[in-house]
Formats: C-alpha cells, sequence, structure tokens
C-alpha cells in the first residue's frame, strides 16, 4: 500500500555484439541472459523487464533496430499500460580497460569512431543529429544518476562519467536521449568493465541491483 500513486517502471535494456578488439562482448552475454535471470531473483516491486535487445556495435548499423525497439515501448505502453506508467532505456557498452561501473551521465553530438564498426563505418568529427546543431551539443539523462550512484556504490564501484567516448555507445546513447525526451521516457547509458576483470556473476548482481536503485529514484 505504501507505493500506491507510484509510477509502474518498464524497463526496455539493450547490449551490443563483438567489435574490433573485443571478441566476446560482456554485454551481449548479460543482456542475453537477463530475463532468466531475474525471472529466478525476482523483480523490485512495480517493475517489469521489457524488451532485451542485442544491437549491432555500429552507428547507423544499430538505428533500425534501435528505434523499432523504442517506438514499440511507445505503442505498448499506450495499449498497455496506464498514463502513470514510466519507460525507461537502459544501455549497457563494454570499456575494455575499465576496472570498474560507469553511469554516463551525458552523449555529445559528435561521431568520431576510433576505428571502423562493424560495418566498415568510420565517421570523423561528424554530427549525430546535425539538426541538433554542430558537434559541442550534449544531452543529458533525466535519471537520477547521483541517487542511483549512492545506491549502487554500497556494494560496486561506480563512477559517474561526462564522456561516454564518441564511437557506438555514444552514438547510440545520443540517439535514446533525443527520443526518450520527446516520449517522455527515461534513457541511461551505463559501462561495464570485461568479465576478466569483473566476473560474470557480479556483472548480472550488479544490473539486478541497477534495477532496484531505479525503481528507488524514479
Amino acid at each position: 500500500m505504501g507505493s500506491e500513486g507510484s509510477p509502474a517502471i518498464t524497463v526496455h535494456v539493450t547490449g551490443f555484439k563483438k567489435f574490433l578488439g573485443v571478441s566476446e562482448n560482456p554485454t551481449e552475454t548479460i543482456v542475453s541472459n537477463l530475463k532468466e535471470f531475474v525471472k529466478r531473483r525476482g523483480l523490485p516491486r512495480g517493475v517489469t523487464l521489457g524488451s532485451c535487445t542485442i544491437l549491432e556495435t555500429a552507428g547507423d548499423g544499430a538505428l533500425p533496430m534501435l528505434y523499432k525497439i523504442m517506438e514499440s515501448g511507445v505503442s505498448k505502453s499506450f495499449t498497455d499500460s496506464s498514463s502513470n506508467e514510466q519507460v525507461i532505456w537502459i544501455h549497457f557498452g563494454v570499456n575494455s580497460g575499465a576496472l570498474r561501473f560507469a553511469i554516463e551521465r551525458q552523449a555529445i553530438n559528435e561521431a568520431t569512431f576510433r576505428c571502423p564498426d562493424e560495418f566498415g563505418w568510420q565517421p570523423q568529427q561528424l554530427p549525430i543529429v546535425p539538426e541538433d546543431g554542430g558537434t559541442s551539443r550534449t544531452r543529458e539523462t533525466s535519471c537520477s544518476i547521483y541517487e542511483i550512484q549512492k545506491v549502487l556504490k554500497k556494494g560496486y564501484d561506480v563512477v559517474i562519467s561526462n564522456d561516454a567516448g564518441r564511437f557506438v555507445c555514444n552514438y547510440v546513447y545520443y540517439h535514446s536521449l533525443r527520443f526518450a525526451e520527446r516520449k517522455g521516457h527515461k534513457s541511461l547509458f551505463v559501462h561495464v568493465p570485461l568479465f576478466s576483470r569483473i566476473d560474470e556473476d557480479t556483472q548480472m548482481q550488479f544490473v539486478a541491483s541497477l534495477l532496484e536503485a531505479l525503481a528507488s529514484t524514479c
């Protein structure tokens, strides 16, 4: 009864496939196994896990699937849910050099790929969305990231990052933030380390804890 009136939360999750230098992307494993994991563990009250999608690690190559699932999330929220529903998009990417988790505060309207993506594209200093203006334009998440960090830091090493890079992670995040702003959703990007740095079970537990943190802060 204490949560009566609180918004129901539907969380949609994405990860990425392999890319140059990362032959096994941990986010592909995490997102592929997440529904079964939370089925065993349970979800926080009021939270529903929606779609779990693996995207190509490619800029424009990821967009058709990204927009397909985001538009599907909009349609479902109108047909199946009350107006009190909160839709959250969580995107996971890997930082192969990281030793801890990073919550990304913003995305920048610049595509400068350090190497070709999986479809062979390697833009340099291009605006991701030209109609948004130049490459200095940023979009910030509306999630309460410092509150989320405070919850997660009880069990994990988590930092707030102001730079998601200029590769596909930032590219997808920028599009997602822009879409979320237009539709009244929330979007969040989280970078995780390789499993050789933080093992798979710990990372799965971290994602479950992130869902709990979102439930308590949104």
